[in-house]
């Protein structure tokens, strides 16, 4: 039955960036369809995100790891393994964004969003597909990219620059991995209510701006990314390869 293919038991997910935000909601989405969570974060405790996911009766494991480079990645896949036995589900979500005219961007600020929004997801990409090519039972990577994988936007020279380099990963990650039963595509949020858009939405102006252009009228929430990633991670989607689902609201269609 088709509802069947939906369920996540038995599978083990790691999810980046999950303390807080679209990392939080999808992995209490993954967990509510059944699966247990290998939580990475830097910042923010994990604390919330695991009472949440233990109450439902699923097992969580907290990493804490800065993906501004890639040295914690081993550390990552190993830990989930050694805890969980094996690993089913990448979630690249971990991302952060920085603000300034393009003539005041400083090399900083462009540094530090490509390692942590492109650099590290990829090799954490390819660390985690090695682990599915030995397990020989395929496996599911799921990036969180924007709707700025598809428009220019404005004072986010990097953010928007390693978005567009995030969906192209997807479709090469997908191009090479799918022989090996490996399903690589991207979920694409609209103007969610998160930590990373609160200046916008403190500002009436902008904010109302954007809300009358988005064709359902508001914000989306971590909630609205559940069902995007369960599809993506479950048995439902296993000829979905190399493709950005948007969940914005209508925004790309206006």
């Amino acid at each position: 039955m088709i509802l069947e293919q939906f369920r996540l038991e038995n599978k083990v997910a790691i999810v980046t960036g999950c303390s807080t935000g679209l990392g939080q909601g999808i992995a209490y989405g993954l967990a509510e369809a059944g699966a247990d969570i290998a939580g990475v974060y830097n910042t923010t405790d994990t604390l919330e995100t695991e009472r949440y996911i233990k109450k439902l009766g699923r097992r969580f494991l907290s990493i804490k790891a800065n993906l501004i480079s890639t040295g914690p990645v081993h550390d990552i896949i190993e830990k989930t393994l050694d805890n969980f036995g094996k690993i089913d589900i990448l979630v690249n979500n971990a991302g952060i964004i920085r603000r300034e005219e393009v003539i005041d961007f400083t090399e900083k600020d462009w540094d530090d969003v490509m390692n942590i929004n492109l650099k590290t997801a990829f090799f954490l990409s390819r660390g985690v597909a090695r682990v599915y090519i030995r397990q020989k039972k395929g496996g599911k990577i799921i990036n969180i990219a924007s709707m700025l994988s598809f428009q220019g936007g404005i004072r986010v020279s990097s953010y928007t620059a390693s978005k567009s380099g995030l969906m192209g990963l997807t479709r090469i990650l997908a191009n090479e991995l799918a022989k090996y039963q490996i399903n690589v595509n991207a979920i694409a949020p609209g103007y969610m209510i998160t930590r990373n858009t609160a200046p916008l939405r403190a500002d009436k102006i902008r904010n109302k701006e954007i809300t009358e252009r988005i064709p359902a009228g508001r914000w989306g929430t971590p909630d609205d990314l559940k069902g995007a990633a369960v599809f993506l991670a479950s048995d439902a989607s296993k000829y979905v390869n190399g493709y950005a689902l948007a969940v914005d609201g209508g925004w790309l269609a206006r």
